[in-house]
């Protein structure tokens, strides 16, 4: 909590802290306050009204369901769409033995890894690398 906020809410400090101010500025903070206390309590009232509201309308809608004979787990199957599930990685399509002794794989997509380039350039044939 701020220093301004325990000042606020513990009764001495806040007295020490407004003992300088004058009747009038007493007043004026006085009216700012309960105005900010109206206002949450008007927001409160409204946020009470519409839970009711939305809770009344998941009664209603519940009465129908029971009405025709359908249950929450009728609609969890069309309701609710699963997320798609990510799809397993290419296989290798081509396989090359690297100078220091290291397999490089590729799937045949995205950019050539360098090894196989190279060895393009020394003249020999993407199907000698095929797995």
């Amino acid at each position: 909590m701020s220093d301004f906020l325990e000042i606020l809410t513990h009764g001495r400090r806040f007295k020490a802290a407004v003992k300088e101010l004058s009747v009038e500025e007493l007043n004026e903070l006085a009216t700012k306050l309960e105005k900010i206390i109206t206002e949450r309590a008007s927001q409160a009232e409204a946020e009470t009204a519409a839970m009711a509201e939305r809770n009344a309308k998941i009664d209603e809608i519940r009465k129908q369901m029971e009405a025709v004979g359908l249950s929450i787990d009728d609609l969890g199957s069309t309701a609710v769409k699963a997320a798609p599930k990510k799809r397993a990685p290419r296989p290798a399509k081509y396989t090359i033995v690297d100078v220091n002794g290291e397999t490089v794989t590729w799937t045949g997509q995205g950019r050539m890894p360098t090894v196989f380039k190279n060895e393009l350039d020394k003249g020999r044939n993407m199907d000698a690398f095929l797995i």
